[in-house]
This record gives C-alpha cells, structure tokens and sequence, in this order.
C-alpha cells in the first residue's frame, strides 16, 4: 500500500462544450464546435453539444456527484462564447452561471480548478481569421481579464490552455477537430498565437492583477517508441516526438522552437514570420506548475509518404476502447524525462482516464472494471513517483461524467459516472466507487 500527502489534490475533470449544453440560452453565441459538429461527416451520427449532460442546468447534481466522490478539486473550463457572445461585449448572465457554479463548489468544500480555453472559440472570432490570426491574442486577453476580474477571488488555480496540440493540430491541421482545416502553416501560426496568449495571460494575472493564485498550462503528452532499432524507425520516432511533444515543451519551458522540427515543416510554411522578436520570451514566462494530460504511449514506425515520415505501427499491448494502448509503465519514463529535460516545477496530471463500452447492468449498476483497472494502475504510477521524488501534486481523472467525445460524437464514454442522455439520469460507476475508496483511504 501506498499512502498520499494530505496536500496531495485528487480531482475530476471536464469540458464546458461537452458537458453544458444550453448552447443558445442566456447569451451564449455559437462556438466552433457547434458549428463543425453540423457539418455532415466530421462527427460520429452528427452528434453536438446543444444538451450533452445539460451541466448548465444541472449542475448542482453534478456536485453531488462530487461530494459522493470526495475530490479536493473539481478541474472544468469556461465557455468563452458565454462571456463575450459578440467581439467586445462583455455577458453578464454568461459569467454568473460560473460564478453560481464555484460558489456552490466552495460550499462544498471543493476547489475550482478553472481552464480558460478548452476549444470552444467564439464563431465570431472564427470569422476573422481564429487562431491563425495574431489579433487572436487581444480577443483572449480580453476574455481572461474578464475572467480574472471576476473569478480569480474564488479560484484555486488557473490553466490558461488545455491540449494546444489538439486546438492546433488537430484543428488546423489534422482537421478532425474544429474549425477542420488542413493547413500546417495555419496549424503552426494558430499553435503560435495560442502559446503567446497563454503567456501574455500569465503576464496579466501576475502583473495588472498582482495575483497569487497560481497559474500553468497543460499540454496533452503521449511518450514515443520507435517500432524497431532500425534508423528509419528512430527517425520516425523522432519526428513523431517533436510533432506531439517537443513543439510544445520547448517553446513552453525552453523558450525556442525545435530546430529539427522547423526543417521539417519549412516543406509545407512559407514562412516563420509569424514569430516575432520577444514572442518566445512571452511563451516561456515562469508558470507556478505544469500541467499533463495524459492516456497513452505512442508506437511509431517510418513511412516516406507520411509528411513527417512516421505512421502508427502495430502494437500488442491491450487497448481501451479508444483503440489506445494502456501504458502505466511508459507515463512514468515521460515523467522521469520531463524532470530531466524540462522542468522542476510541481507536476499535476490534469487529464488521465479512459474509454469502455460501458452498459446498464440488470442491477443497475455499471461494472467497468477495465476503467477502474486503468485508474488504479495509473494512480499506483503517481504514487511511485513521487516515492522517487518527482512531485506530481495532483491527479485529476477523466471525466467526471460520459459526454460529448469531440469527433466520436457520444460513442465513447470517458465517465465514471454513466449518464443517459435521453433522460438525463446519473449513475456512479464502479471504477468511481473505487475512486471515492482511494481518496477516503489517501492510499492505493
């Protein structure tokens, strides 16, 4: 048995998109995501986010939820169209459904956890350029003067951006996320303009605001094998790195662009322009933590008619239902590597979790024991580490509820709380009785 700190956090996140709902009331304009998820062929049985779990209007159930659990924390974001609908205009009603929300927390004994921006860009914002333009910057600052002026009394911690990959490469890129482009100088000027205004978001809460509550960003991380010795596939494994982690980690916590990377995507970018003189300086601001999303390692073999010369390989390790490897072992060297490479500041695994084909049991009861087998494997990780030392300072699991799984639509359920979204109806799984067990305990 392992045993955690009494001020080690142990938490539940979620997203405002995937779980709110009430898409058109109080003020809310429209996002990215409600517009991509109308568009034919780019979500599962065209599902959106009009209702998801209805949180807006449900949330006070939700925190029962919460106090059954236990957590210390409770990690959920705010929906930007909510507070500023149109480019400007600030939404009173928007900002007092989360002030409701974190007073209700705070009551309960729970502390808000509050990201920013978890890729529900305004539609507005959209239509002048998103994140491709560098304009995009003062839109944000706006939006988190706003929120910090407003909230910042009342919340534990901030994370001014969740997964630039995904909002960036994923959006731009990619394509499979909103707004569905496919263009890498896009991708690379939106990821660009999302670090800066995470920076110059630090900036403004410890400047203008003179503030204590402390701030970081999280970075989704996925630790890269090369599928053989060969050096096709350490290439590969190399470029897939940088890709997912190292055009991210640097600029965050080394103040450059991987040099290696830049040769690459110079191929497809006419030109880095786009990076200004002090950008970097911004982007590289002292943070009080890290923030890590993590679910799965990557197993990468060379392909030259890949762009950046890499493919998924096959792997023989066992799989959520997302088809990702289940890796507990691989999360620990991406710690251990980010202790040696990047960084000494506290470490919270804002994201870990994953997805089963979840069913009602004739006792109505939801028996995920592979979920609750992934959890508990992953907590044992955090506990070994920090009995090395590494100082993870919390643990957030995904997702508090099943929700709107962004592409796969309401297909894959990341909840340990099951709900039915027809009727709306709420039920703890089994791996989240088993997470309330190790918070009571402080042990694994």
């Amino acid at each position: 048995m392992t045993r955690f700190s009494r001020d080690f956090i142990f938490g539940t996140a979620t997203s405002s998109y995937q779980i709110e709902g009430a898409y058109q009331e109080d003020g809310r304009s429209l996002s990215i995501w409600d517009t991509f998820s109308r568009t034919p062929g780019k979500v599962f049985n065209m599902d959106n986010g009009d209702i998801a779990c209805d949180h807006y209007h449900l949330y006070e159930k939700d925190i029962e939820i919460l106090k059954t659990l236990g957590v210390d924390s409770y990690r959920f974001s705010i929906a930007w169209p909510r507070i500023f609908p149109e480019q400007g205009k600030f939404n009173e009603a928007g900002m007092n459904f989360y002030k409701k929300l974190i007073a209700r927390l705070i009551e309960s004994g729970i502390k808000p956890a509050v990201t920013l921006y978890h890729w529900d860009l305004p539609m507005w914002a959209h239509e002048k350029g998103g994140w491709t333009n560098r304009e995009s910057v003062d839109w944000f600052m706006e939006y988190a003067e706003k929120c910090f002026e407003e909230l910042d009394e009342h919340v534990e911690m901030w994370i001014t951006h969740n997964e630039p990959w995904c909002a960036g490469f994923l959006g731009y890129h990619q394509g499979v996320h909103a707004p569905g482009h496919t263009n890498m100088e896009e991708a690379l000027k939106a990821v660009h303009h999302i670090l800066l205004s995470h920076g110059e978001a630090v900036s403004l809460l410890k400047g203008k605001f003179a503030s204590a509550t402390p701030i970081g960003i999280t970075l989704n991380l996925s630790p890269v094998y090369p599928a053989s010795n060969s050096a096709n596939d350490r290439l590969a494994a190399n470029n897939a790195d940088g890709y997912t982690n190292r055009w991210f980690l640097d600029p965050v916590l080394k103040g450059s662009y991987p040099v290696d990377m830049m040769n690459l995507f110079s191929k497809y970018v006419h030109s880095f322009d786009f990076i200004q003189e002090g950008d970097l300086e911004k982007i590289s601001i002292e943070c009080d933590f890290f923030g890590i999303n993590y679910y799965n390692r990557s197993l990468v073999e060379f392909n030259a008619a890949s762009d950046f010369l890499f493919m998924s390989a096959y792997s023989d390790y066992s799989k959520t239902g997302m088809g990702w490897d289940i890796s507990p072992s691989e999360f620990k060297e991406l710690i251990h590597r980010l202790r040696k490479e990047y960084t000494n500041l506290p470490i919270y695994i804002t994201e870990n979790g994953s997805a089963f084909d979840d069913q009602v049991s004739d006792d109505h009861r939801v028996h995920d024991s592979e979920r609750q087998d992934y959890v508990e494997k992953h907590i044992w990780a955090v506990a070994e580490l920090n009995e090395e030392g590494m100082n993870i300072a919390g643990y957030y699991l995904w997702s508090l509820l099943d929700n709107f799984e962004w592409a796969f639509g309401y297909d894959k359920r990341f909840g340990i709380t099951y709900v039915d979204f027809e009727t709306q109806e709420r039920i703890l799984k089994d791996s989240g009785y088993r997470y309330a067990e190790i918070i009571s305990n402080r042990s694994i």
